[in-house]
């Protein structure tokens, strides 16, 4: 008896206690229910949260051009191949969501995407689809796939396959003034998924601020898997799109000294950086260097700017500065003469370039021999304040100010302070300071301005793309007036004498052109080991070139610098030249009787959306060479632009609506011409040599793998009997 009591008593508090939690329960869900926010939780705020979404509208990021407007970099779309593989997502099987058929739909995505990334096979994307999930991402083979790639894949109508889309940025000429371009890079919020387009080097890193834009927000309901409901209410904050930012980089010009720096480099160079500005505005027109990158590949092995972050020795350059100062100064006299060879500077024995020197020759003679006596002495005869302050003047040792990040500043530091005497002599010639490249071509500046020094610049605008407005407009900015028009007149004709003399002897001759009048210094310096000694191995120098074209009225500034060049001074000159006379050709400065007959004179007109035969018959009208590429029936793109004017049987690069390439017979192309085909088509290139074409990988006539690179073989002929040889 008494152990049914107990029993009775143990279930009624068991009902006691179900019924006291039941209360409890309701009374919380009262006291929710009446109240906005419980145990410091707002649970409207989290009701939303759970039932919307808000996501980033990533602004486009702006495009970055040329001064004539040549696109460089851009966004492009891109996407992401995705299936759906809920049957859930079916609501008519008429009209299936999802993918139905697994085994057909991974062959014939096979057929698409197997071709552009071999991983895709048939078997590897049947393994994805038969994943127990609610849709899957079919990478890596389908990521980031162009919109041509998209195109094809809709057009197998397979149900259940869809696209997510994004861009990336896109760079129009690959290995293209790469330094200067730079790069932007994207990254992905691991928590969020959202990704943001970052400016890292060059333009794009210095001007991010005005290229990535302002991003906007879309806020929209959410079903149980996360995905937008369908006619759901959505909330928009529109994005601002980015400006666009123009540089004063000539997109012809760059491809000619990318071209020099390519057949430099077939010698073999640590490092070679070759620049070109505009000699009346300081505006850099083009900069090349090797090693470069693709920023498509991002295959960056050195992440400074050989331009602005290259500080070094310049050697014997340096002496068209401390020449000029010796005259400005009133200490110079050109027809006096000195004993080459050696001179003794305190402790120091100080000799020419050859060690022995040239006997007793005149000062005017020793700049066009590259003396380092004639420097020393002149250096002597100024003194220490006066050279330092000139040095200064002409902006070494500090910043140019150009618009691209981390620009070296060079070193002044032992012409500072207590500067002994041999210190302030080996100066005078380029040694004991060190320079950047732009700061050279800032200090040069002088020479094509009346003395006056102006500060380089690389952007020609920023405008906004939506009205057009230009938000910002670069101009000449001039310095400080360093040198008298009689100093800048005398080594105008010192630089003149040092490349086009009669003098056998003079260091410049490798540089002299028939077709343009080149004026310039050259230099060799040498440079030190970890321990400060300076290394003397021949070809473990950095040897120079400073000029500017032509020499009556000069329209540009050159410097070349090539560290441990393997091949010869005339090797170096070649290539310049080739580059200058193309830029002079291409910019009608070219000094040539020929081409100065203004019947060998073209202005190219607008040539788009005419017809191709009639376009054909029209070019070699007017003696021009018309390069057709595609098979189509119409122009729809044209090279060199409207506007420009050329001079006779220039190759004019004719676009049509076909995609069909043939390849061309380039046998007597140039280098330059070879480029320009391969840039204008899209496609990889490999030089060989340099010069004029010999012979090509692809067969003239044969239709071009735009997958694969084309090789040209190059040779320094003259392409006439190249003709002469095939016939």
């Amino acid at each position: 008896m008494k152990l049914k009591d107990n029993k009775i008593r143990l279930n009624l508090l068991l009902v006691l206690f179900v019924v006291l939690f039941f209360v409890a329960v309701f009374l919380k869900l009262v006291y929710v229910g009446l109240n906005k926010t419980v145990e410091g939780t707002d649970l409207q705020a989290l009701e939303a949260s759970r039932s919307t979404v808000t996501k980033k509208i990533q602004a486009n990021r702006g495009n970055i051009y040329d001064n004539s407007g040549n696109l460089l970099a851009q966004n492009m779309n891109s996407y992401t191949v995705i299936a759906y593989l809920s049957s859930s997502r079916t609501v008519d099987d008429r009209y299936p969501k999802h993918v139905v058929d697994k085994d057909y739909t991974a062959r014939q995505l096979a057929t698409v995407l197997e071709p552009l990334n071999p991983v895709m096979t048939y078997e590897y994307i049947l393994g994805l689809l038969n994943q127990n999930l609610y849709q899957v991402e079919l990478g890596p083979g389908g990521r980031n796939i162009s919109e041509y790639t998209k195109e094809k894949i809709e057009k197998l109508t397979l149900p259940g396959i869809d696209f997510t889309k994004t861009t990336k940025r896109y760079y129009q000429n690959g290995d293209f003034a790469s330094y200067i371009i730079g790069y932007a890079k994207k990254y992905e919020d691991e928590e969020t998924g959202e990704t943001d387009t970052v400016g890292e080097l060059g333009i794009e890193g210095y001007c991010d601020e005005f290229l990535r834009g302002k991003d906007g927000s879309i806020t929209y309901s959410k079903d149980a898997y996360g995905y937008q409901m369908a006619n759901s209410v959505t909330y928009k904050d529109p994005a601002e799109d980015g400006y666009d930012v123009y540089l004063t980089i000539d997109k012809q010009i760059q491809i000619f000294i990318d071209n020099a720096v390519n057949m430099i480099n077939q010698k073999g160079a640590t490092w070679i950086t070759f620049t070109v500005a505009d000699a009346k505005t300081g505006a850099i027109v083009g900069s090349s260097s090797s090693p470069s990158f693709n920023p498509n590949k991002l295959n960056i092995t050195n992440y400074n700017n050989p331009l602005t972050s290259y500080a070094y020795e310049p050697g014997s350059t340096m002496k068209i500065f401390s020449f000029m100062s010796a005259i400005e100064e009133g200490k110079y006299n050109g027809s006096a003469t000195y004993k080459s060879g050696t001179t003794t500077v305190g402790d120091y024995t100080i000799k020419d370039w050859n060690l022995y020197g040239w006997g007793t020759i005149s000062y005017d003679v020793g700049f066009t021999y590259s003396s380092n006596v004639a420097a020393v002495n002149l250096a002597r005869s100024i003194g220490k304040n006066k050279l330092v302050d000139y040095y200064k003047k002409l902006g070494f040792g500090k910043a140019t100010g150009i618009e691209l990040a981390n620009e070296y500043t060079g070193s002044l530091k032992n012409l500072t302070g207590s500067v002994s005497e041999v210190e302030l002599a080996t100066s005078s010639f380029g040694q004991g300071v060190t320079v950047t490249p732009i700061q050279m071509i800032q200090a040069l500046t002088t020479l094509t301005n009346d003395g006056v020094e102006l500060k380089p610049y690389v952007i020609d605008k920023v405008v906004n793309p939506n009205n057009d407005k230009i938000i910002y407009q670069s101009k000449k900015n001039e310095l400080e007036k360093v040198y008298s028009t009689s100093t800048i007149n005398k080594m105008i004709e010192l630089m003149d004498a040092t490349v086009n003399g009669d003098d056998k002897t003079r260091t410049g001759k490798p540089y002299h052109s028939d077709s343009v009048r080149i004026i310039g210094k050259t230099g060799t310096a040498n440079y030190t080991d970890a321990s400060g000694n300076y290394l003397t191995d021949t070809y473990k120098t950095i040897r120079s070139f400073a000029g500017v074209f032509p020499k009556e009225n000069p329209e540009y500034i050159i410097y070349l610098a090539v560290k441990d060049f393997q091949g010869s001074t005339q090797d170096m000159g070649h290539a310049v030249k080739q580059a200058v006379e193309s830029i002079s050709k291409y910019k009608n400065i070219d000094n040539r009787t020929s081409d100065a007959d203004e019947t060998k004179i073209v202005n190219i007109s607008n040539l788009i959306n005419k017809d191709i035969n009639a376009t054909v018959e029209s070019l070699k009208t007017v003696k021009l060479n018309p390069i057709v590429i595609g098979n189509g029936t119409k122009v729809v793109s044209q090279y060199p632009k409207k506007g420009t004017t050329v001079s006779a049987g220039t190759k004019v690069f004719i676009i049509t609506n076909g995609l069909a390439y043939t390849m061309p017979d380039m046998t007597g192309w140039s280098s330059t011409e070879f480029i320009d085909f391969c840039n204008i088509l899209g496609v990889e290139y490999k030089l060989n040599g340099y010069g004029y074409v010999t012979s090509t990988s692809v067969s003239p006539g044969s239709v071009i793998d735009m997958t694969l690179p084309i090789e040209a073989t190059c040779a320094t002929i003259d392409p006439a009997s190249l003709v002469t040889i095939r016939e």
